[in-house]
């Protein structure tokens, strides 16, 4: 849904870093590049964003069932 705040592996704080990669892998640049200025080197928190789709536009088209 959402890139959750923390690695879930390490713990690392990654939640206010997701915008500013979103953003410039969206102009074109190289995801490695990005990673690597935000200074994200471990290869839990690299796949996470590697990895992550947001599908909370998708989720909010249903209903809450009770």
């Amino acid at each position: 849904m959402i890139i959750p705040v923390r690695c879930m592996t390490c713990g690392r704080v990654l939640g206010d870093k997701w915008e500013i990669f979103k953003k410039r892998v969206k102009k074109g640049e190289n995801p490695k590049k990005v990673l690597d200025d935000l200074n994200i080197k471990n290869y839990c928190c690299r796949a996470l964003f590697l990895t992550h789709k947001d599908i909370s536009k998708e989720v909010a088209k249903f209903k809450r069932v009770q």
